[in-house]
């Protein structure tokens, strides 16, 4: 599993009706992607869910990096966003959990986004095993979250150039305020989302 995501911020002033009418005619186009996990089609709007800002923001599991090359550089379907935004930074990390949730089958409307540092001395007990010891709690706690009835998918990946981690929520109504994300972090340090379309071709 590979994680990417582009954010465009847009004007404080943008209609974001545009977005959902662009997500609406288009958003099914990657609904049989061969490689794709899925994609969820998230915005912020400035002023909801104290959002400070406008911005479209898809993130992508991809199960084949091939298959998100082709995508960014192939011809696969960023050429339309270059073409009508320009050409954004993309975010990516490799991929360490994700996790089904009860509410798989549903529909989600809301997605949560946390970015942290991993831990700057995980390496406690000099063995060089520290990120994997806390790799493998972070995965403990998101499969305890992906247990919630209200969750439909949850993934937790690493930006190993800078060390970060990236922990992604898709939810079935709205984010809850009392979900523990990560374990030292709750709802209430994330981006939240609303989602306007789910591509999910792959397992």
């Amino acid at each position: 599993m590979y994680a990417m995501q582009y954010e465009l911020t847009l004007p404080a002033d943008y209609d974001m009706d545009v977005i959902r009418e662009r997500v609406a005619l288009g958003g099914h186009l990657l609904d049989d992607r061969a490689g794709l996990g899925l994609k969820a089609y998230v915005i912020r709007e400035r002023g909801v869910g104290g959002s400070p800002v406008n911005q479209y923001a898809p993130f992508y599991l991809w199960n084949d990096t091939g298959a998100m090359a082709h995508f960014l550089l192939g011809g696969g379907g960023f050429q339309n966003i270059v073409r009508d935004f320009g050409r954004p930074p993309v975010r990516h990390w490799v991929g360490v959990a994700w996790q089904a949730g009860p509410a798989r089958a549903e529909v989600p409307r809301a997605a949560s986004r946390l970015v942290a540092p991993a831990p700057v001395d995980a390496d406690t007990d000099g063995t060089g095993l520290g990120l994997a010891t806390w790799a493998e709690r972070e995965t403990v706690v998101l499969r305890e979250l992906a247990g919630r009835d209200d969750v439909h998918t949850a993934a937790l990946a690493v930006d190993p150039h800078h060390w970060q981690a990236v922990w992604f929520v898709l939810w079935r109504d709205s984010v809850p305020a009392d979900a523990e994300i990560a374990e030292t972090a709750t709802a209430t340090a994330t981006e939240r989302y609303e989602v306007l379309h789910l591509s999910a071709p792959g397992p």
